[in-house]
């Protein structure tokens, strides 16, 4: 008989490493086929039975915390690739669009809209409903607070957003949270199951500043109360969120009260509302420990951004804007506008210093991500160009139409600027 040879496989540090229960794995090649079927039989019962012995054993629960979705990340997929599309959740992705594969508004594409809190994203719901040239305009009436953005030939919306079908899976729904319920959603809200295809879009904003203007937005008085963090069939209980404050709000915080809160959502809210929190436990802080489930949810919030149609930043407006329209092939009437000028950035100079390293820690998950997007933005924008033609001319007039299909009127000062229930 020929001397078996064997194979050790060392898994070096990586993010990918993180998806696998064990780091080394040895690979032993197979006995030479036997004509005794029943010897074979028994011994595949028998390996199979302590498998699953072995498995329970040396692979608990929470320790294999990823078991129940190893299945959506490819192990081919390092990290910066775009998520196996086997996972339906994920929609159609920017690769798929770049293949000539656009949003086709007559079909049954839907775009859906995570709008995470303080990156810009109320005014780029504005625009989405009110400032792009559609051969069917999106219509706003005053009698009501929301936007009618059908399909050219149906009463179909194309749009799931705030400003269309408001918050029907919970105020500032996350990602986990959208990707289980939009198609249910828009079932009952058209009255018959459509198979759909989703086109995930959002906003990233600047960490420290995100941070700082949500900090100002709580010290006005808003809340957010209306948030379910919905995971696993379940929202997530006070136990697991503890509140930060009495009363009905938490108005007139300090920065340093604001800051020492431990269950405090501003913190890294980016990386949390993009990344898988079935992956974590959802918001069971005891299933893993927390560098695991911080490196986890890096991991996958930079995998679902990547996977995303689109998403843009909301310190680059204009290249945010090109890339949208040459992506979704359609066009806004309006440039967007770059406003540095924010409470945030007042904010700045008056932290001590203190004040400014506690925060840079806090949210060193969100600056990560943040990183990783800008570096993401910026690729996808000089591979857009370099196939544009055009692009000068293009770039230069974003926001100038010569001719529009129509416009819509909707008085936005009637909205509340930050509703705290989910209807």
């Amino acid at each position: 008989m020929k001397n078996l040879k064997s194979v050790s496989v060392q898994v070096i540090d990586s993010d990918i490493a993180l998806l696998l229960p064990n780091g080394v794995y040895e690979i032993k090649q197979m006995e030479p086929k036997s004509s005794r079927l029943r010897r074979i039989g028994i011994f595949c019962v028998a390996l199979a039975l302590f498998g699953i012995v072995g498995f329970g054993y040396f692979c608990p629960d929470k320790v294999c915390a990823l078991s129940n979705k190893e299945a959506s990340i490819s192990l081919e997929d390092n990290l910066g690739k775009s998520l196996s599309q086997a996972s339906s959740k994920v929609g159609l992705s920017y690769e798929d669009m770049l293949n000539d594969d656009f949003f086709d508004m007559d079909s049954h594409d839907v775009m859906v809209f995570l709008h995470m809190q303080k990156t810009g994203g109320t005014s780029f719901g504005k625009h989405l409903v009110h400032d792009l040239d559609l051969k069917r305009p999106c219509t706003c009436p005053l009698t009501r607070k929301r936007c009618y953005c059908f399909r050219p030939h149906s009463n179909q919306s194309w749009l799931f957003s705030r400003y269309t079908t408001g918050w029907k899976c919970g105020l500032h729904a996350d990602w986990t949270e959208l990707t289980s319920c939009v198609d249910e959603k828009l079932d009952e809200l058209e009255g018959n199951v459509v198979k759909r295809r989703y086109f995930y879009i959002t906003l990233l904003r600047e960490p420290v500043a995100r941070y700082l203007s949500e900090f100002r937005h709580v010290q006005r008085g808003a809340t957010w109360k209306g948030s379910r963090h919905f995971c696993r069939g379940r929202p997530a209980t006070d136990d697991e969120i503890p509140p930060c404050y009495e009363g009905p709000d938490w108005g007139g915080v300090a920065l340093d009260e604001f800051i020492e809160c431990e269950s405090n959502l501003a913190v890294n809210r980016q990386t949390r509302m993009l990344a898988d929190l079935e992956l974590v436990g959802c918001y069971d802080k005891s299933y893993m420990s927390k560098a695991d489930r911080d490196r986890t949810m890096l991991i996958s919030a930079k995998k679902n951004l990547e996977s995303m149609a689109f998403f843009g930043l909301t310190e680059y407006q204009k290249m945010s804007q090109y890339i949208f329209e040459e992506t979704f092939n359609l066009r806004f009437a309006v440039p967007f506008e770059q406003n540095n000028a924010t409470v945030s950035s007042s904010t700045m100079p008056t932290l001590t210093d203190e004040q400014a390293a506690k925060i840079v820690a806090l949210n060193s998950l969100d600056i990560e991500l943040y990183k990783y997007a800008k570096e993401l933005l910026f690729k996808r924008f000089e591979r857009l160009r370099a196939r544009d033609s055009d692009f000068n001319k293009r770039y230069s007039h974003l926001g100038e139409l010569t001719a529009r299909s129509g416009v819509t009127e909707f008085d936005w000062d009637r909205l509340v600027e930050d509703a705290t229930v989910s209807n």
